[in-house]
């Protein structure tokens, strides 16, 4: 059975730091696009960091640039997401994804049909 499951969120202070982890059931991840997203009330799925299956090219949204860092890791068949000086923008359910490099952005949602259930992450100001 496939399956992705999100750890690490919580309730920090702005300027605090998270990781969220992303461990993997019955996928291969070398031939996947691995993505972070996040949604906030009221709002879209916004794609906030990713890793190309094909090159492993890391892909960041312009507001994380510099404090988020993506990684793979392998020992666990899964990624992280680490997140450092924290904003209460940056509440809101955090998701990763899996999808097939099909050309896509790997920031886009359409991109990946492959989805952990969400961990919440809020910042308090």
């Amino acid at each position: 059975q496939v399956q992705l499951v999100e750890s690490g969120g919580g309730l920090v202070h702005a300027g605090e730091s998270l990781t969220l982890s992303c461990t993997t059931f019955g996928f291969t991840l070398d031939y996947y696009d691995m993505g972070w997203f996040r949604q906030a009330p009221g709002t879209g799925r916004e794609g906030v960091s990713c890793i190309s299956g094909i090159d492993g090219t890391m892909t960041y949204e312009d507001s994380v640039k510099g404090r988020f860092t993506i990684s793979k890791d392998s020992a666990k068949n899964g990624f992280d997401l680490q997140m450092h000086n924290l904003s209460p923008q940056d509440s809101g359910v955090y998701y990763c994804a899996l999808g097939v490099p099909s050309g896509r952005s790997c920031l886009s949602a359409a991109a990946f049909p492959n989805w952990g259930p969400g961990t919440q992450v809020t910042v308090s100001s």
